[in-house]
């Protein structure tokens, strides 16, 4: 029986991993945990996740005992994230980061931070995405420098960050096959006069309203012609099937940095 956390557990990925968890035999919910003021703090995480009791009461996360789990999964926010990869370094269990949003600085905190406990970290855990970064990469490797590259995306009203975590790992993947810097290259909407395209310019459009899961779309551009990759989000289950297939993948690794790319041997 692989014993699971989760951190972030009353957000909309929270509550989909506590659902996952709930209908998979194997699984069971050791720890949930939230921000002080989170209103949840106290209750049963399955009750309000809508599976019924659960006996696992909602934790702060800065108090968070990690003993009753063996793999802790966040979906949250980068600084609740370096807290809890700090609870996690001084009580050794390893981590599942779908967080987005991280700073240059952030994101070294935590590959400082693999070094003493296994982190398994990436910008989308739906499969689907995945293959989406492997086909990305094989269409810009084709195409070279002789189309245009566009990414657009579009999530729900209320995501905080932009562009998304997938689209900027999207980028990356483009600027790396063209041999550039993503920091150089890429443009973040358009507005005014701009001026014309540049050759090496990497787009990113960004789309918030309702309750979009998550939408992405790459565009290779040339004359007479045009490749579009789109991956679509229907629902949370994807994501939340991923990280747990990650913390599976995670359970007997030792110290270190791991992501999708080696999960699934796409690299």
């Amino acid at each position: 029986m692989l014993r699971l956390g989760i951190s972030g557990v009353a957000g909309k990925m929270g509550r989909a991993l506590v659902q996952a968890i709930f209908e998979t035999k194997d699984l069971r919910l050791g720890v949930a945990l939230e921000s002080a003021s989170s209103p949840v703090i106290g209750m049963d995480a399955g009750e309000f996740a809508g599976v019924g009791k659960l006996d696992v009461k909602v934790g702060e996360l800065k108090n968070g005992d990690l003993c009753q789990t063996d793999i802790i999964i966040d979906f949250s926010i980068p600084e609740a994230t370096l807290a809890l990869a700090e609870l996690c370094k001084s009580q050794d269990k390893g981590m599942v980061i779908g967080t987005t949003g991280f700073e240059k600085d952030q994101l070294r905190y935590l590959e400082e931070c693999s070094a003493n406990i296994p982190i398994f970290m990436s910008p989308n855990m739906s499969v689907g995405v995945n293959v989406l970064f492997k086909l990305v990469r094989m269409a810009s490797e084709a195409f070279g420098e002789e189309v245009d590259c566009e990414i657009v995306e579009a999530h729900h009203s209320q995501k905080i960050d932009a562009p998304s975590g997938t689209a900027v790992r999207i980028g990356e993947i483009l600027a790396d096959t063209r041999s550039v810097d993503i920091k150089n290259v890429g443009t973040y909407g358009r507005e005014g006069l701009v001026g014309k395209r540049t050759q090496q310019e990497i787009g990113f459009s960004s789309i918030r309203g309702g309750d979009i899961v998550g939408d992405h779309t790459v565009f290779f551009i040339g004359e007479g012609e045009r490749v579009e990759i789109t991956h679509r989000a229907q629902s949370r289950v994807n994501f939340a099937q991923g990280a747990i297939r990650a913390a599976r993948f995670l359970s007997d690794k030792k110290n270190g940095l791991y992501d999708m790319e080696q999960l699934l041997e796409l690299s």
